[in-house]
């Protein structure tokens, strides 16, 4: 029997059987033929969408899309290696931030896919910075979500005093709280990918759809149930031999990566950001996106991301009261009556009435 089996027995009892789980197995929800026939269906509609869909919609889901990478790697971070984070929005504004910097000063063209690259970089850096501190530092598992959420705060609280005009990085000013505009877009061989074409909306989709069957194969193989046994007892993990602080920083770093690609897919989209984006409302909102959905199912992420900011979308439109009502009412309801998430208790109460 293996290490991760003595601690999940009958999920990874032989080596062979790590090697055939790929984009389907024990650990993760809703597998078999039909699900994936859906799964193709829905990917058709979607990448088919653009040819009668007006621009307003195309864009509206563009920008709905673009935070799948961000929930998808908190989805990982949190339902797999129990590691609650409130700061992705931390990670997504740094990525923002500095593809701004360096696309205004790159003066935008062919250079703002190396600016992209960069920013996803920095902010992956960052997270390897802070997290090598507070995992190697031993930080208590309650402590390390009150870390993550201080220092969404502090960023948010920094970038908001950069309003002088000595806050300028070569050509781009910070802007303080108006944030910074007029950045320029993504441009990969003369196309440009903003938030008013389609090309952009079929890149957010492949990303989106690369990262969910990444996210898959990640917790089928034998690092997903490593990490799915740390979430379970972490002094027995480090007994039979695993760095835990070592998969900790690892999946903490990736899960950053996907918050950063969000952000600077996020910049291209609308052209601006600003400090709002790390403030504590939008730090909540991933959170509660996972939450809702079931943090151990990277389906029923998907599902709550693009529902629930959709029914934001359209609650928004009679006041913003109602779409905030919404949010506490429904992680309300996850935390009373389905703490595995909303989605996947619906999905299996579905499945046992028609079973």
């Amino acid at each position: 029997m293996s290490k991760v089996g003595l601690l999940m027995p009958g999920v990874a009892d032989r080596p062979e059987g790590l090697r055939e789980l790929r984009l389907h197995g024990r650990l993760t929800f809703f597998n078999g033929p039909v699900y994936w026939v859906v799964v193709a269906v829905v990917v058709a509609f979607a990448l088919a969408l653009p040819s009668f869909g007006s621009t307003f919609l195309i864009s509206n889901l563009t920008s709905f899309y673009l935070n799948l990478p961000l929930t998808l790697g908190l989805a990982l971070l949190w339902g797999y290696a129990g590691i609650l984070s409130f700061g992705q929005m931390a990670f997504f504004s740094i990525a923002g931030y500095s593809y701004a910097v360096l696309a205004i000063n790159f003066g935008g063209g062919s250079w703002t896919l190396l600016a992209a690259t960069l920013a996803v970089a920095v902010g992956m850096v960052v997270a390897a910075a802070f997290g090598y501190f507070v995992f190697f530092g031993r930080v208590s598992g309650l402590i390390a979500p009150v870390l993550t959420f201080v220092l969404t705060l502090i960023l948010e609280t920094f970038l908001g005093q950069t309003a002088g005009p000595e806050w300028k990085i070569g050509s781009a000013p910070l802007g303080g709280y108006n944030g910074m505009t007029n950045i320029p877009s993504v441009e990969i061989a003369g196309m440009t990918f903003n938030g008013l074409t389609a090309p952009l909306y079929y890149l957010v989709v492949l990303i989106s759809l690369a990262i969910f069957l990444g996210m898959r194969v990640v917790a089928n193989r034998r690092v997903g149930h490593v990490l799915a046994a740390i979430q379970i007892d972490v002094e027995r993990c480090e007994l039979l031999g695993h760095d835990v602080r070592i998969y900790q920083l690892w999946v903490f770093v990736i899960a950053a990566g996907a918050a950063s690609l969000s952000g600077v897919l996020y910049v291209s989209w609308g052209n601006y950001i600003t400090p709002a984006n790390a403030g504590m409302l939008a730090a909540t909102l991933p959170v509660l996106w996972v939450a809702v959905g079931g943090r151990a199912s990277f389906t029923a992420v998907v599902l709550s991301t693009v529902g629930l900011q959709f029914a934001s979308n359209w609650l928004a439109a009679f006041g913003g009261q109602y779409s905030l009502l919404l949010m506490g009412a429904l992680l309300l309801l996850t935390m009373m009556f389905a703490p595995g998430g909303l989605v996947v208790g619906l999905i299996g109460a579905l499945r046992a009435r028609f079973s």
